[in-house]
């Protein structure tokens, strides 16, 4: 039982690992915009571009060391991949931030509630963008 177990994690680690800390950036995100929104009282839109930035920086260290283990070997190569991934989450930022004017002024959902729904699909978007197009790994890399 213990070999299944540990086989089904090697096969879909990846996922899990992103899972993981897609719930510790998602709780960096809304916990930034609860901070700045709730209880400093910050505009909403204001509070949401710093918790997106605040989660774009995290989101990058975890997903680079831990998800896809990306291990770069020149400055050059890990200015690309920074690069990318923060101009990919700055593109689910608008995303984010749209959604949010959408849920807050038009449908008049809690700020709080607004960030929450948005971020379940900005986590989807994300995984697919950093696997894709960032820390892509050549032909016969593997970990």
């Amino acid at each position: 039982m213990i070999k299944l177990l540990k086989d089904q994690y090697t096969k879909y680690e990846e996922v899990i690992n992103y899972l993981f800390f897609g719930v510790l950036a998602t709780v960096v995100n809304v916990g930034i915009f609860y901070l700045f929104d709730t209880l400093l009282q910050t505009p909403y839109l204001f509070a949401n571009g710093l918790s997106i930035m605040g989660a774009i920086l995290f989101a990058f260290f975890t997903n680079k060391k831990y998800v896809f283990k990306s291990e770069t070997v020149s400055k050059r190569e890990a200015f690309r991949e920074f690069y990318l991934f923060v101009g990919f989450r700055l593109t689910s930022g608008i995303f984010d931030m749209l959604s949010m004017y959408i849920l807050v002024d038009f449908l008049t959902i809690d700020t709080n509630v607004s960030k929450i729904i948005t971020q379940f699909i900005v986590v989807v978007v994300n995984y697919v963008f950093s696997k894709v197009f960032i820390f892509k790994q050549e032909e016969g890399e593997h970990d």
